[in-house]
């Protein structure tokens, strides 16, 4: 049987286009934030004010990872921790005025490294290249 090398694949494709995600940023003369920042962006962006738990949770980020890199953030103004009326155990993060200005600057550059990422392949291919990424996606959710 072939050697299967989907794992390694995904993960390089992650290292190169992580670089080429910092590089189109920098070509755009976007310095607010760099391309994992952009990951933490995206997620506030979509599901609005939530916990570092949840933010970890849909980023795939590890907590100890992302409490570092929220601490940057917010030193850089692009978010906001307040106290959770809900849990005072915990915190809210939540996006701020700045950080919401940038979304079209991330959209434009998450448009092009799809331009780049699907480049030759038809509409049909690439449905179906995502669901199969989304059934690995589970699978490894399902093992944690």
């Amino acid at each position: 049987m072939k050697e299967r090398q989907g794992g390694f694949l995904i993960s390089k494709i992650k290292q190169i286009g992580g670089r080429k995600f910092d590089k189109i940023l920098q070509e755009r003369g976007v310095a607010a934030f760099n391309g994992a920042q952009g990951k933490i962006l995206y997620v506030l962006w979509q599901g609005g004010s939530m916990t570092a738990t949840e933010i970890s949770k849909r980023s795939g980020l590890a907590k100890t990872t992302l409490t570092a890199m929220l601490s940057r953030m917010q030193e850089q103004g692009l978010i906001r921790a307040e106290e959770n009326v809900g849990d005072r155990r915990s915190v809210l993060i939540s996006l701020t005025g700045k950080a919401e200005a940038l979304k079209g600057e991330y959209a434009a550059v998450s448009k092009e490294m799809e331009e780049i990422y699907y480049r030759g392949f038809s509409d049909g291919e690439i449905e179906a290249f995502e669901g199969c990424l989304e059934r690995i996606l589970k699978n490894l959710e399902e093992e944690q």
